[in-house]
């Protein structure tokens, strides 16, 4: 009797280790579809006009400056006005880096994340400065030389104009999200925002060349929504 009833316990125990093991399959099977699916992407493209492409013409004050004709102004960032107070939560600390080279910020244009330390070297073989006096977020590096790198961290979100108190002609901008829905257009104008959850939202385009309406999108689960923009003067 005393065999029989150890055999029985040891055959429950083992049917109860088989079961916890098919629960705990099913429900990680279960978590990883739940966060691989319900989402999609937004792309399309910003198309600059001829007008809004043209550079202004320089004022009185700006005929003695050294003004590089590579500068490209025709980068754009699109991204939603209204994100989920979820992906706000999740957002992980991020790295950029904005260089100083040919007496030139490069990138021109970054677009970044709340949280993320943006690098600002200077490769260049000059003496240069950053600076900001935008309102979400003030500060100077002051002068340093060739190989030196200043950094600082963007914790509120807006967008933030930069430029450097020794080349006049040296500016760029840094847009802070506080959510991971906004993209930098490619230099054909093309983007793509990924890994949207399904529903309606304002998607809306940031360009120095010029203003444009924003436009209402629906995102649906696995699709991919198409958004277009044209950017020109008064637009």
């Amino acid at each position: 009797m005393r065999v029989a009833s150890q055999r029985f316990s040891s055959s429950i125990g083992t049917d109860v280790i088989w079961l916890r093991c098919v629960i705990a399959i099913l429900v990680l099977g279960s978590a990883g579809s739940a966060s691989t699916s319900r989402t999609g992407v937004i792309q399309g493209r910003v198309t600059i006009g001829a007008a809004a492409a043209r550079p202004a013409r320089p004022a009185v004050a700006d005929l003695g400056e050294h003004r590089p004709d590579a500068v490209d102004r025709r980068r754009a960032v699109v991204y939603l006005e209204d994100g989920l107070r979820s992906a706000f939560d999740e957002l992980p600390a991020g790295r950029a880096r904005m260089d100083q080279r040919g007496e030139q910020f490069v990138p021109r244009v970054l677009a970044v994340t709340v949280g993320t330390k943006v690098e600002f070297p200077n490769t260049d073989t000059t003496f240069h400065n950053v600076f900001s006096l935008a309102r979400v977020k003030t500060f100077d590096l002051g002068r340093y030389p060739p190989h030196r790198t200043g950094w600082v961290t963007f914790d509120r979100p807006g967008i933030v104009p930069v430029f450097c108190d020794i080349h006049s002609n040296m500016s760029a901008y840094i847009l802070v999200f506080n959510h991971p829905f906004f993209a930098l257009t490619e230099p054909d104008g093309r983007y793509s925002i990924a890994r949207v959850p399904p529903g309606t939202y304002t998607l809306r385009v940031w360009s120095e060349l010029g203003t444009v309406e924003p436009k209402h999108i629906v995102v649906s689960d696995g699709e991919v929504a198409e958004m277009n923009f044209f950017v020109g003067r008064g637009q």
